[in-house]
């Protein structure tokens, strides 16, 4: 096994293509997470928007089209979980695996309806998201390989991080969204109208969640298989959850999944089983949620004893 051939330069872009999807899932959450709502639904909200990304890029031959239609269905399944949730009251875990749950079912009929396939549809007529090349990259080795033929939505995604950072705990607005996710009477009582910013934070999150499934067809495959999503939104939360729901450090989280799982598609080639390094991804995923909620418990454990 050479490790030349596992690290080198072209690992550094594999990682930021491969965490891509899993940053704008969990932007997804982290948004949501700062006014206390737990957005589970995240993995739902990805596998419509990418089936929704390929059909309309199929019926109308335009990518940036798609990606629009893409961040609509987001959003119109976020503000299905917003309104179960903070105008009647449901239990946001409840709303959010049944959302998880009706994406299976309605791209599975979907793809079989309006695609006439089953399993994968990956036919020539989708428009995938271009990619940026520049040309002056291509005689230096090292920004030829990092910096060149970059999907326009993985630029964007790390722009999306500086965005949220900002918006978060740079303005009036981000702090009131995170007075309401840790003291909502209070907010309440300082005048902040509590469920419309519940309802502004979910629909930013059907935005985000709209993003991760458009780029996930469109730009980092070129085609919609059932369950697409495997998962990602899933590891979107525990990247939240890594992060403290700071997007900086929860980019950081995705570009350590990412890592991981770009290392693990290499080692397949030296023999070790496929199951196993299926398994990487997952695993990280439990380590990190486990390793998150126990840093959260010594926390309150501390702020009790110094009562």
């Amino acid at each position: 096994m050479s490790m030349s051939k596992i690290f080198d330069l072209t690992l550094i872009y594999a990682t930021i293509r491969s965490a891509t999807p899993i940053l704008f899932a969990a932007l997804c959450c982290t948004i949501t997470q700062q006014a206390d709502i737990l957005n589970i639904g995240t993995e739902g909200i990805m596998l419509t928007s990418a089936f929704v990304a390929v059909l309309t890029s199929v019926m109308t031959g335009s990518w940036l089209i798609a990606i629009l239609m893409a961040i609509v269905s987001g959003v119109v399944m976020a503000l299905i979980m917003a309104v179960a949730n903070i105008k009647y009251s449901a239990n946001i875990c409840a709303i959010g695996m049944a959302i998880n749950m009706f994406a299976l079912a309605i791209t599975k009929f979907g793809i079989k309806r309006f695609l006439g396939t089953s399993g994968t549809y990956s036919g020539s007529d989708i428009i995938g998201i271009p990619r940026i090349h520049i040309a002056a990259f291509d005689n230096n080795i090292f920004l030829n390989e990092v910096l060149n033929n970059w999907c326009v939505t993985e630029v964007f995604g790390i722009i999306m991080v500086v965005v949220m950072w900002f918006l978060l705990f740079r303005t009036a607005w981000g702090l009131r969204v995170r007075c309401v996710g840790r003291f909502p009477m209070a907010a309440e009582t300082a005048g902040i109208n509590v469920r419309r910013l519940k309802y502004q934070v979910m629909i930013i999150s059907g935005v985000m969640g709209g993003l991760a499934g458009a780029h996930l067809s469109l730009g980092y495959s070129k085609m919609f298989a059932e369950n697409i999503t495997n998962g990602r939104g899933f590891m979107g939360i525990a990247a939240m959850n890594f992060g403290a729901q700071n997007p900086i450090l929860v980019w950081v989280g995705t570009l350590i999944f990412g890592c991981i799982d770009s290392i693990g598609a290499r080692l397949q080639s030296y023999g070790i089983p496929s199951q196993f390094i299926l398994m990487l991804p997952y695993i990280f995923t439990i380590t990190v949620l486990v390793l998150a909620m126990w840093k959260k418990s010594a926390s309150e454990a501390r702020k009790k004893s110094a009562l």
